[in-house]
């Protein structure tokens, strides 16, 4: 009965001992008497009793390389240190966890020289601003050589990230200096660019006053002459009217005159009147008739006119006032006798 129950045991033991169960996350490469035999997934899975062994448990999630910073000599012969991270994973599908097992010894130390190799090459093919200013292009270039190359051992190569790309002290320092000077440059650009503004600014400010002031001392003297040119019409148009108001007041005169039965010899004299009335004025010119024959007639028949007049209003003349003394008595036969 012990014996039964200890054969029992035994054999319990090694059914347990025959159950394999692999992790999510996992691949285990199996051999059976030092040889490859398969590759077992997650789940659980059977080995064969005391031939079989798991040989290497692969790792196939998504891993990060974080490598320690290597120097590279970029294409001007500048020191600079670069730190790079990788990310990569071991295939699942095929047999790529057994390239990862059997085609390299220590994966993860080849993948960090080879990043570092290629890490070299690409930066020695830059200069110093190229590098500094290219890590697309870096990381790119890595990326397709490192997953190229790492294609046989089972890896994928996800991305590359350059983490820093530092000079030496020295290139540190010009290169501060060079920003410094370019700072500098830039802000007396600047201030010259902003003096040339304001003096620009201050020359068109200059010039609209200028142009201001011509268009307003021009519209002074159109006004003025505008306004002096309406003066003169004024004045102009003032003289007509007083000559029309003369001439109206004349030709109203001889109109009355005629109406009261006068002759010619009354209508000539108020043209003479009306000729005196023109002498006596400002004017410069002054126009007389061309037969000086007619102004002496005209005199004559003037005086003529003026004697009759005075008759018939009983005023003597000079000759009638010598007549009278000739017919006159003397005083003493008027006076009587004593």
């Amino acid at each position: 009965m012990v014996l039964v129950l200890f054969f029992f045991i035994i054999l319990i033991g090694a059914a347990v001992s025959t159950l394999v169960i692999v992790p999510q996350g996992f691949a285990y490469v199996t051999e059976v008497l030092g040889k490859y035999h398969s590759t077992w997934y997650a789940g659980p899975h059977f080995r064969i009793p005391f031939f079989e062994r798991v040989a290497r448990r692969v790792n196939v999630k998504e891993q990060v390389g974080d490598f320690a910073a290597i120097e590279a000599i970029t294409k001007d012969n500048v020191m600079l240190q670069v730190d790079s991270v990788v990310f990569y994973k071991v295939r699942e599908n095929d047999d790529n966890p057994k390239k990862y097992a059997y085609g390299v010894t220590n994966p993860e130390k080849a993948i960090e020289l080879l990043a570092a190799t290629t890490l070299r090459n690409v930066v020695g093919e830059m200069t110093l601003d190229e590098a500094l200013t290219s890590r697309e292009r870096i990381n790119g270039t890595m990326r397709t050589v490192l997953d190229e190359a790492t294609d046989d051992w089972g890896v994928l190569v996800r991305r590359v990230e350059i983490k820093s790309l530092t000079p030496n002290a020295d290139v540190r320092q010009a290169m501060e200096k060079q920003v410094t000077a370019e700072r500098n440059k830039r802000a007396e650009i600047l201030e010259a660019e902003g003096h040339k503004q304001s003096d620009i600014l201050k020359a068109e400010g200059h010039k609209e006053a200028l142009i201001l002031d011509a268009e307003a001392d021009k519209r002074k003297r159109i006004l003025e002459a505008e306004a002096e040119k309406q003066a003169l019409i004024d004045k102009a148009a003032g003289r007509a009217e007083a000559i029309r108001q003369i001439q109206q007041a004349t030709a109203d005169g001889i109109r009355m005159i005629r109406e009261a039965g006068a002759d010619d010899s009354v209508i000539k004299l108020k043209s003479l009147e009306t000729l005196e009335k023109v002498a006596d004025g400002n004017s410069t010119k002054i126009f007389i008739p061309s037969d000086l024959t007619k102004v002496a007639s005209l005199a004559s028949v003037a005086a003529e006119t003026f004697e009759t007049s005075k008759e018939k209003a009983g005023v003597k003349t000079k000759a009638q006032e010598e007549n009278s003394d000739i017919h006159k008595e003397p005083d003493f036969l008027e006076r009587p006798v004593k």
